[in-house]
């Protein structure tokens, strides 16, 4: 339990990058004429709509990652503890490397690295989401909210790290649920008062969502690396 009230953290201070990676399509929601009542509901169902998206992403990722510790000459009892196979290991230091990598671009290093994860299918999702806004009807905000969750987004990207290297689907799942729930404050009030947040906020938002998930990564890798009797038996993922 434990496990996931780090994750929500993670996710409501990873939520500062979202206010300026994804805020503007919050804003684009825009307040509703037919009042505050509906504005609510719109904004409710956009955030619900990129939970979702999060939530399949985070069970593919964490079935993908039992198939990986289950299957082929991987799936064998690491030397190092008779708990863990070495398939769950290397996915742990696979996960845990990747989102080291991630937190050092939240610091501002790595970027052009960052270009391209950032790029990949962007711009197809992001016409698509154009269109979606200005569709008709009270689905609308709930389809926005789903195709906005697919958006290339390095912060994504570390906490599918981590459900993958949960290996299983339903805690891969649960993983994208409590970091999906801890970006809604932010969402939710880039819809009701836009960009409220000035740069400096944002900024330091950005350097506390990478710390979050540099601990994290560590916490991961240590899982791949260090035998279970160090970790003192409480396994983060």
């Amino acid at each position: 339990m434990t496990s996931y009230l780090v994750l929500f953290l993670a996710g409501f201070a990873g939520s500062f990058h979202c206010v300026g990676m994804c805020g503007g399509f919050a804003c684009a929601l825009g307040r509703h004429p037919h009042g505050p009542g509906t504005t609510v509901a719109r904004h409710l169902l956009y955030n619900s709509g990129r939970l979702s998206s999060y939530c399949f992403l985070g069970a593919l990722a964490g079935a993908l990652g039992q198939v990986i510790c289950t299957s082929g000459d991987l799936a064998v009892t690491s030397s190092l503890d008779g708990s863990i196979n070495l398939a769950q290991r290397i996915l742990a230091i696979v996960a845990g490397l990747l989102m080291i990598v991630i937190a050092l671009q939240f610091f501002g290093l790595l970027r052009g690295l960052h270009r391209v994860t950032a790029g990949i299918g962007g711009s197809l999702i992001a016409a698509t989401l154009r269109k979606v806004l200005h569709a008709p009807g009270s689905a609308a905000p709930l389809a926005f909210g789903v195709f906005n969750g697919f958006l290339p987004c390095p912060l994504v990207y570390a906490f599918l790290a981590q459900a993958t290297s949960t290996a299983g689907a339903l805690s891969g799942f649960l993983t994208m649920v409590a970091f999906g729930l801890g970006t809604f404050p932010a969402m939710l009030m880039m819809g009701g008062i836009g960009g409220a947040l000035g740069p400096l906020a944002r900024r330091r938002g950005v350097w506390l969502a990478g710390s979050f998930i540099l601990l994290l990564g560590l916490m991961t890798l240590g899982r791949g690396v260090l035998p279970v009797s160090l970790l003192h038996g409480d396994h983060l993922i």
